[in-house]
């Protein structure tokens, strides 16, 4: 990184002198922001809730569903925030039949609102042949889908009669695709991922089926299955991404991603590009294990993308994980590398989702940090050296800490001016040198500055690529010295 200083001096030099020139001409020089703002949320949403699915309708209103851990019912509950669902009254829509199809196993529901009617897709069982897992589809025109009548569809006409599960539908160019996963006569996998055109109505797919991937990588088959299932899609930049989840549904859960050009055909298996690593697994920093079967939804003001999925707070479990009720509904905010891609991060820990702090001046760089020290980069990987929970100051005092995401309990602390991530040792020295006051940006009230508890007047600043604790004399130093949440 030495080899940069130099062009950050240049750029810093240009810096000045713009702020100079608009200083005469009694212009505010204000950087655009090129990234979504900050979102924050609190974990879990719901606990005993797997396969969440949240679907933001045009009433202003959240839709969350989700597997009840007894099997034998779909539940629905409704809020005008996705913070809101926590406590939001939940409702009993549609219970398994006492006897015959659709009796055991009530799996993975999803809620989507087709032509101006609520459709509900999931998946279940037989009373007298629990896994014979097939999928199902309600119907409810009600504009309030808490209200009116669920009328039973029927089964989805997928192509073989064999185990099949996890529907999510979705747009592209104008065409619905309905996608799931299934067990295919002739592969031995558990299951695998395919694709189709919806048909007439919205429980009728029609013309050829894709078979999108098999699992046959290693962090596929953990824990003894092959199992590829819970498609989802969200789509940016002209492509189409499919998560997928795949492996045991114990701490070996972890999703994968396909990417297609949205131009492309998308029945065409060759479209679709896998990508050889999770994209998203078990962290024991953070005390996440199992994540997946995801969907994706979007923040309250329509800017940030946000992944919700299940996870356990725990690695171990006794006997079937499919047995054990603690999956717990979660959610937290897709970020986007350089490239297009999306970019999930590692399951962050229990309580306040995270941040990022963008330069305010150099708006590609963010705090971050590398061999503990505090610096400001660009395109930092992995993501979550960058990404900080602002909680409640170590001192108390209306002061704010900023905790690292992927080394629960170390903070963001000055030392000897210089800005490092360590480990809250407990003394008094320590949280007085990691407690900061929030103030308003330095240089533009829409950022933020924090200025250190124990030595007024100094604040968290940028100089080259390192993170110091400084005055800030200056239009350039208060520039340095103001970020922007994201």
């Amino acid at each position: 990184m030495d080899s940069a200083v130099p062009r950050w001096r240049a750029r810093r030099l240009a810096v000045a002198a713009v702020v100079a020139v608009t200083a005469l001409a009694g212009l505010v020089v204000t950087p655009a922001a090129q990234a979504s703002p900050a979102v924050q949320y609190t974990n879990p949403i719901a606990n005993q809730r797997a396969d969440p699915h949240i679907f933001k309708h045009t009433d202003g209103y959240y839709y969350f569903t989700a597997t009840a851990p007894e099997y034998d019912r779909i539940v629905l509950r409704r809020a005008t925030t996705i913070q809101g669902l926590a406590t939001a009254p939940e409702s009993v829509i549609w219970r398994r039949h006492s006897s015959g199809e659709m009796g055991a196993h009530i799996w993975a529901p999803e809620i989507h609102f087709i032509n101006g009617r609520w459709y509900v897709y999931f998946a279940a069982g037989r009373t007298d042949d629990v896994w014979r897992i097939r999928p199902y589809v309600l119907e409810n025109s009600s504009a309030n889908p808490l209200t009116g009548t669920w009328t039973e569809r029927g089964r989805v006409n997928v192509p073989w009669d064999t185990f099949s599960l996890d529907m999510s539908t979705f747009v592209v160019n104008g065409v619905r695709y309905l996608t799931w996963a299934q067990a295919e006569p002739g592969i031995a996998t558990n299951s695998n991922v395919y694709l189709a055109r919806m048909g007439a109505n919205p429980w009728t797919i029609t013309g050829p089926t894709a078979r999108l991937t098999v699992p046959t990588l290693a962090w596929e088959t953990r824990g003894g299955v092959k199992v590829a299932e819970g498609p989802a899609v969200i789509q940016r930049n002209g492509r189409v991404f499919m998560t997928y989840s795949a492996s045991a549904t114990d701490a070996n859960y972890c999703l994968g991603l396909l990417t297609a050009s949205a131009s492309a055909d998308l029945l065409n298996p060759a479209s679709w590009t896998k990508n050889q690593n999770p994209v998203f697994e078990s962290n024991a920093a953070t005390g996440q294990y199992g994540p997946g079967h995801n969907s994706f939804t979007v923040s309250e003001d329509g800017q940030s993308d946000i992944l919700v999925y299940h996870d356990r707070n725990y690695r171990d479990i006794s006997g079937d994980p499919l047995r054990d009720p603690n999956r717990r509904t979660r959610v937290q905010k897709v970020y986007w590398n350089a490239d297009g891609t999306p970019n999930f991060g590692i399951p962050v820990a229990d309580g306040v989702t995270p941040v990022r702090l963008k330069s305010y001046n150099y708006p590609d760089r963010f705090v971050r940090h590398w061999e503990y020290r505090g610096r400001v980069e660009a395109n930092v990987n992995p993501l979550a050296d960058s990404q900080f929970r602002i909680v409640t100051g170590l001192t108390g005092s209306g002061t704010v800490s900023l905790e690292s995401t992927n080394f629960p309990g170390y903070y963001l602390r000055h030392r000897n001016h210089e800005m490092w991530v360590e480990r809250n040792d407990g003394s008094a020295v320590f949280r007085a040198d990691a407690s900061f006051f929030r103030r308003a940006g330095l240089a533009s009230g829409s950022g933020v500055s924090f200025e250190s508890q124990n030595f007024p007047g100094q604040y968290i600043r940028h100089n080259g690529t390192n993170i110091n604790l400084t005055t800030t004399p200056d239009s350039v130093a208060r520039a340095d010295a103001t970020f922007i949440l994201e």
